[in-house]
Order: C-alpha cells, then structure tokens, then sequence
C-alpha cells in the first residue's frame, strides 16, 4: 500500500506535541493549547518542550538568562547579514546563517548536554539573525543585543531600534507559543530525519528551515495579506471569493492538512487581530478576513488556519510580509531543537521504502552510436 505524502503513516513516537485533527486539538507535552495561550510565556514553553513540564520560578529565571547570555553573534556572521543581497529572501539567509553558526560552535562532543547547549545556543541567535539582516538590507545601525527583555520583545527591539510596547510584545510573545510546535509537520520531520543520521544540530535546524521556506509550509500566511491587498475593500470581498471558486483556486489561510474542524490556534490570532487592528485604525481587514471565511465556510466548509489570523497580526504589527515566515522559523524552533533531543535519545535511521515504476528490468545498453 502506497500512502503519498506519507498520510496517514505513523513514523515515530513522540512525547513533544499531538495535532488531533478531527477534534480541533493542538496538545504540548500535555497541555491543551488553549490552556496555554495567555498563560505561559514563550521561555516557558521552550522550558516545557526541552523538559516536557512548566518550570518553576528558578527554573524560568535560568532559562531566560541562558538565552539572553547567548544572543550575541560570531563578528563573521555578523559580516555576512551586512554583506548578503539586500532583495534575497530573509529565509534564505537566515538559513545560510544558521549553516554558518555551526563553524563557530565551541561545544564539544555529541553528549545530550553538549546538543542542549547547541538548540540552547540556536534559539537564543535566531531572532537575532533576522532582526539583524532586517537591519542591514535597509541599511541601518544593528542595534547591540541586549539583556534585560524577553525574547519577543528584544526581536521587536533589534528590528526597530527601539524597546516595543508591552501590548506589541505580549503580542508576538503570544504568537510565538502558538507557532513553537504542531506534532510531525513537514520541518519538523526533515528535522528528525536529518539528525537521524547523527550528522550536526545545526545542518538539522538548516534543512527545517528549507522546508519551512515552502507556501505550502511556512510560507502560506505571505500570501494572506497578499490575498487581502489584491482585493482592496470590504465591498469587492463577495466577487473576488466568488471568481477564486469560478476559476478552481485556493484561498490563502483556509484549510489544513490535519484539522478537520477549526484551528484551535486561530481563535486566539484572531481575538489578537480585532484588538491591535482597532487600536491602529485599520479594522477593515479584520472584517475582510471575517467574511472570507464566512464564505468559504458555507460554501466550501473549510475553516481559517492559523496563517489566515496571524497575518493580520504581524501586519498590524508592522512588520515586513517577507519576515512573516522568519518569525515563524524564530519560534519553530523551540519545537525543532526539542524534537532533534527527542530523536537523538532513543535514535533510528529513517529509511522508508519506495515503490519503482519505470520501465521494466532487462533493457540492454546499446553502443553509443546507435542510440
């Protein structure tokens, strides 16, 4: 039996994050998303992924000051951010640069310790990579890193230059910890896989981060205010949805591969989306997103993602379309580094089978010259 796309397949066991689709249900390591959201922070989810429990109150503190004390950058891959093209795609340098991370690691040897400090040492420099090559492609100052904010606010900080409000940090903070891990995705498997070969931490996290780069993974919710933008006004909503079914194309941000039922992650983008959209004065594209899924909905009965909200979120944010997915990657990989753990503790070499269908064996080579 062929399943394409490995659907349906059960390739590993993991205590990490369980993705029940029929449900609706987003688990981390025992706990119901919804009872996470707005209660813990993103420190303390990448505590709860790494150990699979909350910390205590030690416990947080170290962990905070371990990321903070490793956010500075290798002056080379400094000097790259500053030197790479100023029109690539951030995912491609961030994932040249996460390469690059790996010719500047001081740990030794391949015990759990020394792979712990290694994601350790990853999450901690990822948004710094991003808010950095942000910087230098407009070409401005790379503000120094700093020690006294938590992850979501220090990225806000590097990208701007200046300490972001509470709400604009509890904002992303609150992103962060819904995007950190979603069971046995696409980057997290490719993550899996390649560790598996007990090649390095750091080759793991790049390949994620190629399949993250994909709009059929990371990059749908780009084409979210891409698809918002082409419409234009809350009066052209109805016949552009009406035109996309005419012509048999996708909505961005509706559907998903596993959730038969709601996103429960989208709830929680979209609550975020009303507030900030009507703080800024830009509500119509709230509204713009609430009748598309209404349509689709009743005419397709296909839910909003969690791609659909969180455009709207980082939009109203004001950053860039083409960091969205970067800021997914930042908080990813939290989830990535837990899974490369998971895997290296009890590993196997992924090595599925194929099924050949080209021509028949028994062809003989013939001479060159009467091919």
């Amino acid at each position: 039996m062929i399943s394409r796309g490995l659907e349906g397949i059960v390739a590993n066991t993991t205590r990490l994050s369980d993705v029940l689709g029929e449900k609706g249900q987003l688990i981390y390591a025992g706990y119901d998303i919804n009872e996470l959201a707005g209660k813990v922070s993103f420190e303390e989810t990448i505590f709860l992924l790494w150990n699979e429990r909350l910390p205590d109150r030690a416990e947080l503190d170290h962990l905070s000051a371990e990321l903070r004390a490793h956010r500075e950058l290798p002056a080379q891959v400094v000097e790259f951010l500053k030197a790479a093209p100023g029109a690539a795609n951030p995912m491609d340098v961030i994932r040249t640069a996460v390469s690059m991370l790996g010719l500047y690691d001081d740990s030794k040897g391949d015990s759990r310790e020394a792979n712990y400090a290694r994601c350790l040492s990853l999450t901690a420099k990822i948004g710094v990579l991003t808010g950095y090559y942000h910087r230098a492609r407009q070409g401005k100052d790379l503000p120094p890193v700093r020690t006294d904010l938590g992850e979501a606010a220090h990225f806000l900080y590097l990208l701007n230059g200046e300490e972001p409000t509470k709400e604009a940090a509890d904002t992303l903070d609150l992103a962060y910890v819904l995007h950190a891990d979603h069971g046995m995705n696409a980057s997290t498997f490719t993550a899996r896989v390649v560790v598996a070969t007990l090649t390095d931490v750091y080759s793991a996290v790049t390949a994620a981060l190629g399949a993250l780069k994909g709009p059929l993974h990371g990059g749908a919710h780009e084409g979210v205010i891409v698809m918002l933008k082409e419409i234009g006004d809350e009066d052209k909503v109805d016949a552009w949805v009406d035109a996309q079914f005419a012509q048999k194309k996708k909505i961005m941000g509706m559907g998903h591969r596993v959730y038969k039922t709601l996103d429960p992650r989208a709830p929680h983008l979209r609550d975020m989306a009303v507030k900030l959209t009507a703080q800024l004065g830009e509500p119509k594209w709230v509204r713009m997103s609430e009748r598309i899924a209404e349509l689709v909905k009743q005419k397709k009965n296909l839910n909003a993602n969690v791609d659909f909200y969180s455009a709207t979120v980082y939009y109203s944010l004001g950053l860039p379309t083409d960091l969205f997915t970067p800021i997914f990657a930042i908080a990813r990989t939290a989830g990535w580094t837990a899974h490369i753990l998971e895997q290296l503790a009890d590993n196997r070499l992924y090595r599925p089978l194929s099924e050949y269908t080209g021509m028949p064996v028994g062809l003989t080579v013939k001479p060159i010259d009467e091919r």
